[in-house]
């Protein structure tokens, strides 16, 4: 009898055992096809947030804040993987990060606090500024992390209001002109944790001739060299150590009238780290960036290794009959392509746009058609998506996020709090992506 039960309890255990094994096993297969692919991930809701905002903000689906690869497979953003590890590890490079939308991104808000965030987790890895607009000579809003300024009077043109500059236009898609004989131009850095030092400034202009002298006053001894590319346009001025402003003269060197056109400013350095430049103009679509006639030939001075596409709010501020999402998909396609003909191995980002209301009143439904159109070209690309429209809650959260402070009465721009929340979101996102290829054996494959 006793012998029987001591048979029973060791059945009972081994048959424990076995479960434990089945479900350990099953376990570990799930795990191992979560390795293998990308858009099978389970994502953590929470990377580094700090996780009372679930419980402060109810309404924001963060088990959406992720970047969502809707193919198994995508080999740019392996590529991106391992050029971070590298940077983090060897520091021995430097890559270039753009970001490119409409007013959310001219205000700078949010894609500073990923700049900011991108160039100090890491240590010994700076990384430097990038391109710059001086918005503050086109007397438009420019972000608060930098200045220009001058005692001359600059005209502006900017490729959304369609004018006579628009074959011109560059990158950043905006144009200052001046025609005086002598102009000073002044940059500081302002209101921001990172002031990444520069050894070299470019400085993009007219193409062809430049009849100017350029005299950068008490650090013109420690110029190295200046350089000029007339094709292309632009003139690169290297210094012998890294400094973090500059006050230049431009002296016109002919009598004849001339006007100089700047269309964008570059900042380098030789650190190792990442270069964050964001691409925004207020009322920007992406028919605006196609227009820019030098876009595709800035760009690649400085090719991209990862670009984020947050373009589509105005595109889609209309009636919903007004809305084509073939043409809207068409444009983004053409802009994908410029990106990969600047570097076939970038890795692209597609973000959906926020929710939001037309004339401040009306439901916008062109946003959840917009988010069939980058789920398609997603799929297409082999790029992931960052939902921000699922993140927020989708049709009509926009009220609600203004109802929290978050959104401003318009239910298009964000408040100040609004913007940072936003910039900690996608953070968040970055690194839960760092934290996917970390335990994926994707990263080993080729």
């Amino acid at each position: 009898m006793i012998t029987n039960r001591k048979n029973l309890i060791v059945k009972f255990i081994y048959s424990i055992g076995f479960v434990f094994m089945l479900f350990s096993c099953s376990t570990i297969a799930q795990i191992f096809v979560h390795k293998d692919s990308l858009n099978d991930y389970q994502f953590s809701d929470i990377y580094n947030l700090d996780t009372t905002l679930k419980s402060k903000y109810p309404f924001i689906h963060f088990e959406k804040n992720n970047f969502q690869f809707l193919t198994p497979m995508s080999p740019n953003w392996v590529n991106l993987y391992r050029n971070v590890q590298k940077m983090v590890h060897e520091k021995d490079r430097k890559l270039n990060f753009y970001h490119i939308g409409g007013s959310h991104l001219q205000a700078d808000i949010y894609t500073h606090d990923i700049r900011e965030k991108l160039q100090t987790t890491w240590e010994g890895i700076p990384g430097e500024r990038g391109f710059l607009f001086p918005f503050d000579l086109a007397k438009s809003n420019n972000p608060a992390n930098y200045e220009f300024s001058s005692s001359n009077n600059w005209k502006s043109y900017r490729s959304v209001s369609h004018d006579v500059c628009e074959l011109d236009y560059g990158l950043l898609g905006a144009i200052v002109t001046c025609s005086d004989p002598k102009m000073d131009l002044h940059f500081r850095h302002d209101k921001t944790k990172v002031k990444p030092g520069f050894s070299k400034i470019r400085i993009f202009h007219n193409k062809g001739k430049f009849p100017y002298k350029l005299d950068f006053g008490s650090v013109q001894e420690c110029i190295l060299e200046e350089r000029r590319n007339e094709d292309v346009g632009y003139t690169d001025i290297f210094f012998l150590d890294c400094i973090d402003s500059f006050d230049l003269d431009i002296l016109k060197m002919i009598t004849e009238p001339f006007e100089l056109k700047i269309s964008g400013i570059q900042l380098t350095n030789q650190q190792p780290g990442i270069s964050y430049t964001s691409i925004g103009l207020n009322g920007a679509a992406l028919f605006t960036y196609l227009e820019c006639g030098n876009f595709e030939e800035q760009l690649k001075q400085s090719a991209p290794d990862f670009f984020a596409f947050s373009v589509g709010t105005n595109d889609a501020n209309v009636p919903f009959d007004s809305f084509d999402p073939q043409v809207y998909k068409s444009n983004l396609e053409k802009m994908i392509q410029i990106v990969l003909r600047a570097n076939p191995k970038c890795a692209i980002l597609l973000t959906v746009p926020n929710d939001s209301y037309y004339h401040k009143k009306s439901l916008n439904k062109n946003i959840a058609r917009q988010r069939d159109v980058i789920n398609e070209l997603a799929v297409q690309y082999q790029c992931p998506v960052w939902d921000l429209y699922g993140i927020m809650g989708e049709l009509g959260s926009s009220k609600t996020w203004q109802d929290a402070g978050l959104m401003k009465e318009d239910k298009v721009h964000f408040t100040s709090i609004g913007y940072h929340l936003k910039g900690d979101l996608y953070f968040d996102s970055f690194m839960k992506w760092l934290e996917q290829m970390d335990v994926s054996k994707l990263k080993t494959k080729n």
